[in-house]
């Protein structure tokens, strides 16, 4: 009996930790995509030639943060 309450709480414990190691690699990646990689792919397609491109996207991007509202996070 004691080791099926040690193994549930062991579970709940490692879930609540798994949990939060999902939120935060998520957390890594969005920032990593959005300071990163974003502005490289932008100045490579700049550099390729793709400029009519690059330019409506930055500016559609641009629109959206201005009016997206903070998270709560």
């Amino acid at each position: 009996m004691l080791a099926f309450i040690f193994m549930v709480l062991l579970f709940m414990v490692f879930g609540k930790i798994l949990v939060f190691a999902v939120k935060a690699a998520w957390g890594v990646t969005k920032i990593v995509c959005t300071v990163v990689l974003f502005p490289l792919i932008l100045i490579g397609m700049v550099v390729g030639g793709l400029i009519k491109i690059a330019l409506p996207v930055l500016l559609i991007v641009g629109v959206i943060t201005l009016f997206m509202p903070k998270s709560a996070n």
